[in-house]
C-alpha cells in the first residue's frame, strides 16, 4: 500500500534522480512529484494533472532514461521496448528548471492504487503486467520480460510479455481495485488468480498449475489454470484487474455482447474461458 507519511523521501548516491513524492486520494489516486533545481521526472505520455510553472516539458523517444544524450539506436531500442508491452513509443520528461522546490502530479487512468516502489530495495528489477508504468525518477529504465514458458504464456493472463523496470531510482505503477505485497520463503508457493498478478522480482517462479478436476473447472468459475508462484522473492496481487472490470461493464452496457479478452490472453475469449473470467 502507498505510504502513510506524505513526501517519502531517502538520499543516496544513485544513478537515477532522488525524488520526493506523495500519494493522494483513494480509488482514484494520484502522485505528487516534488522536484529540486535539475532534477526530473519520467512519466507515461497524457498522465500529467498539473506542474508547477517552473517545470518544462519535453517530448522524447523510448523511455527517457538515458536523458537527451543517448544514441539513435539506443532510442529507437528503448521505444519498441515499450511499444512491444503496451505503451507508447514516447515518454514525457518533467524538468525542474528553476530555484527551491516545484511539484509535478500525475494521474492513474483506471481505479485502483498507485504503487511507489523503490528498485535499488529490490535489487534493481521488477517485472510488472503491461501498461502498469506511471511515472518514475528519471534513470530507470523500462524494457520487456518475455516468458519462456509456452503454456505459461498462453494461459497466464499476461501473454508472452509483461514489463520489466531496471535501476535504482523510484517508480510508480498502477494496479486495479486493493493491493497486497506478499514476501515468499524460499520454497513456499502462492497460487494466484492468473488475471491478479500485479508484479514480481525476477527471483519469483512463475508457472502454472491447474485449478482442480473437470468439476471445478466446468463450473467452479475460476478458470483451468491459476499462476503458481514460488519464492524466493516478492509479489504484488491486485483483487480487480482493469480487464475484468471492463469486460463486466461491457457486458452490463451491451447485454449478450459483452466479454473481455482474458486479461492478456492471447487466445481471446477462449482464454477468457481457459482464465475463469466468464
Amino acid at each position: 500500500m502507498p505510504p502513510s507519511s506524505p513526501w517519502s523521501h531517502s538520499r543516496s548516491a544513485s544513478i537515477a534522480d532522488d525524488i520526493d513524492f506523495e500519494i493522494k486520494g483513494q480509488e482514484l489516486q494520484f502522485v505528487e512529484i516534488e522536484l529540486d533545481p535539475g532534477e526530473s521526472a519520467v512519466a507515461e505520455a497524457g498522465a500529467m494533472v498539473w506542474k508547477d510553472a517552473s517545470i518544462g516539458m519535453t517530448t522524447v523517444f523510448g523511455d527517457g532514461s538515458g536523458g537527451q544524450g543517448g544514441g539513435f539506436m539506443d532510442k529507437l531500442l528503448g521505444a519498441g521496448k515499450r511499444l512491444v508491452t503496451g505503451e507508447s513509443l514516447f515518454t514525457t520528461v518533467f524538468t525542474h528548471n528553476g530555484s527551491g522546490k516545484a511539484r509535478v502530479a500525475f494521474a492513474a487512468p483506471v481505479p485502483g492504487a498507485i504503487v511507489p516502489l523503490k528498485l535499488s530495495d529490490l535489487g534493481g528489477t521488477l517485472i510488472c503486467q503491461k501498461d502498469a508504468f506511471l511515472a518514475a525518477a528519471r534513470g530507470v529504465s523500462m524494457g520487456i520480460a518475455f516468458q519462456r514458458r509456452v503454456m505459461t504464456g498462453l494461459f497466464g493472463g499476461e501473454g508472452f510479455i509483461m514489463q520489466r523496470l531496471d535501476g535504482d531510482g523510484w517508480v510508480f505503477v498502477q494496479f486495479g481495485g486493493t493491493i497486497t505485497e506478499r514476501e515468499l520463503a524460499p520454497g513456499e508457493e502462492l497460487h494466484v488468480d492468473t488475471g491478479c498478478l500485479a508484479a514480481l522480482t525476477p527471483s519469483v517462479d512463475f508457472d502454472l498449475v491447474t485449478a482442480g478436476g473437470v468439476r471445478s473447472v466446468l463450473f467452479g468459475g475460476e478458470g483451468l489454470f491459476f499462476a503458481r508462484l514460488r519464492g524466493p522473492g516478492k509479489v504484488w496481487i491486485q483483487s480487480l484487474p482493469f480487464a475484468r472490470l471492463a469486460g463486466r461493464v461491457i457486458a452490463t452496457a451491451m447485454p449478450g455482447g459483452g466479454q473481455n479478452r482474458g486479461e492478456g490472453s492471447v487466445l481471446g475469449g477462449l482464454g477468457q474461458f481457459i482464465g475463469g473470467n466468464e
